[in-house]
């Protein structure tokens, strides 16, 4: 009985977020749980979850989307050693691909390196350098002077970013520029999870038919991953939570018995 409530609570959720791990599971399911007194640790509800064939796979990243032969400028990595400490300190900049039936489009993300917020994004059909600047617009729209002064920018070297309007409208607004040095995904990190779980755990269970649809399931995906979604990276808290309060925050990556489900899960 409990089992199964638990188990019609899991599919209601993932309604919205259809390939939710475990763990980020359990911590909306708690509630639920003290609710209706049922009693199951995290372990209990991965078996739970196998049983009923609900934990979910990752996928893999086929196309790039980086551009870094060229002649513009590249700058030096300023995050290498840095400690942050609070929200706007660190913006992350990347664009990842998206393709749903017949439609391609390309997705602009700026995020908050402290709440993981994704505080600026822009769909697009193209790879044109415009495209990364609306959302740099966006990002910067709500920074006083004084935040936007304190504040690094971190992206690849891609040209979108290496570009003249894209570095003279940081450079306008006071903003410290850094890029990563190599092409390893852990240089520009906080970025590339992001673009991860936007894509794997709710863009390809849209369908959509032109820019237009994209755009707003893009919306609705970010409102979804910003609002509602808790991430162990800063204590199954939401981005929003975070970035509004700047409350201090624990990493919750541990080792667990179940390793080998873990692998399954996102």
């Amino acid at each position: 009985m409990a089992e199964m409530m638990i188990v019609n609570e899991v599919k209601k959720i993932r309604i919205n977020h259809k390939v939710m791990g475990t763990r980020k599971l359990y911590e909306k399911l708690y509630p639920f749980m003290l609710e209706h007194q049922i009693k199951m640790g995290r372990d209990a509800l991965f078996d739970c979850l196998a049983k009923h064939k609900l934990l979910v796979r990752k996928r893999k990243r086929k196309i790039s989307t980086t551009m870094s032969y060229h002649l513009f400028h590249k700058w030096k990595n300023l995050i290498k050693k840095l400690s942050i400490t609070r929200p706007n300190q660190l913006y992350v900049s990347d664009i990842t691909y998206w393709k749903q039936n017949e439609i391609l489009v390309y997705v602009s993300f700026i995020t908050d390196a402290y709440s993981h917020k994704i505080v600026g994004y822009q769909v697009a059909q193209t790879l044109e350098a415009v495209e990364s600047i609306i959302a740099l617009n966006m990002a910067l729209e709500p920074l006083s002077t004084e935040q936007k002064r304190l504040l690094i920018h971190h992206s690849d070297r891609g040209v979108q970013y290496c570009c003249h309007a894209y570095v003279k409208l940081l450079q306008d607004n006071g903003i410290q520029i850094s890029m990563t040095e190599t092409s390893e995904p852990t240089d520009n990190a906080i970025a590339e999870r992001v673009n991860g779980i936007l894509k794997e755990e709710y863009l390809r269970f849209c369908q959509i038919e032109n820019i237009v649809q994209a755009k707003e399931c893009v919306k609705k995906a970010i409102e979804l991953y910003n609002q509602d979604r808790p991430h162990m990276s800063i204590g199954n808290l939401t981005p929003q939570q975070v970035h509004i309060t700047g409350i201090e925050t624990e990493k919750l990556w541990k080792s667990y018995p179940y390793q080998r489900k873990e692998k399954m899960e996102i």
